[in-house]
């Protein structure tokens, strides 16, 4: 007697993306290891190693305090020295250029392991963030150690810096994914990509506070989503709120989701064809 089994093959629409991020969660082992290889490969052969991630935002500080403190005469916020206003805009500003610079290369530095392996290709770029968090903590501890120097206790709503480095993240994530998929295409944005970050430093309110600004340019100054968030953790550790404080963190709130959204729309259509392209 012949006994076969019946199968019937059922197609149910939508599942697609449910099961994109199903898969995120079952490779979720591998954000640790690209991370940790890209922590090693970053400080392989350096001298000072893991010291880079403070020498760099600490020089920029000094750099910066020289110019716009003793130069230009510009005042500091509320009772904090000028260093410490510079520094705690550059640990989100670190972050953000750090995320971005190395996110945007990350396809290209996967050859290999795109073309051979299945994975959801945005554990990559988000891995290297992952990694630019890791120097976030450390120049943090600088940080700490220039208020105790300066005998500067900071407020209460330091508490609330996750908060803050939260919507940075968002925005280096979105900004990032996004530029990443584009350079998989048009290896041009390698190029680009330093000269936005150089420019960008310059038109945020990391050597200066956003209150200089004319409060006629300022809510389109607002656009920029990096000025919300460097005022939201000036405010953390300085405690000093400028007028536009609120306004800023709206737009930079609203300007980090909506570029993330897109942009995660934008790399989910183009991340089949990375394999090809790349």
């Amino acid at each position: 007697m012949n006994n076969t089994e019946k199968f019937d093959l059922i197609i149910e629409p939508n599942h697609l993306e449910k099961n994109y991020w199903r898969d995120l969660w079952r490779y979720r082992e591998l954000f640790y290891i690209l991370a940790w290889r890209d922590v090693k490969v970053r400080y392989k052969q350096t001298v000072l190693g893991v010291a880079w991630s403070i020498i760099r935002p600490f020089l920029t500080m000094v750099i910066f305090t020289l110019i716009f403190s003793k130069l230009a005469k510009l005042p500091s916020e509320g009772t904090a020295p000028y260093s410490v206003l510079v520094f705690a805009a550059m640990l989100p500003w670190q972050f953000f250029a750090n995320s971005l610079q190395e996110s945007s290369n990350s396809m290209i530095g996967n050859v290999n392991l795109i073309t051979k392996v299945y994975f959801p290709r945005i554990i990559i770029p988000i891995s290297t963030v992952i990694v630019s968090l890791l120097d976030f903590l450390i120049s943090l501890t600088l940080l700490m150690i220039m208020m105790i120097w300066y005998s500067y206790l900071p407020p209460i709503q330091i508490l609330l810096i996750p908060l803050f480095l939260l919507l940075a993240f968002i925005t280096s994530f979105g900004i990032g994914i996004f530029i990443t998929a584009l350079n998989v295409k048009y290896r041009d944005f390698r190029y680009i990509v330093p000269f936005i970050v150089q420019f960008g430093l310059y038109i945020s309110p990391v050597g200066f506070s956003s209150s200089i600004v004319p409060e006629k340019f300022r809510l389109i100054y607002s656009l920029n989503p990096m000025v919300g968030i460097i005022d939201g953790f000036r405010w953390c550790i300085i405690g000093y709120k400028n007028d536009m404080l609120l306004i800023s963190l709206a737009l930079s709130s609203f300007v980090s989701i909506t570029i993330s959204f897109f942009a995660l729309k934008y790399f989910r259509k183009t991340e089949k064809q990375f394999a090809d392209i790349i």
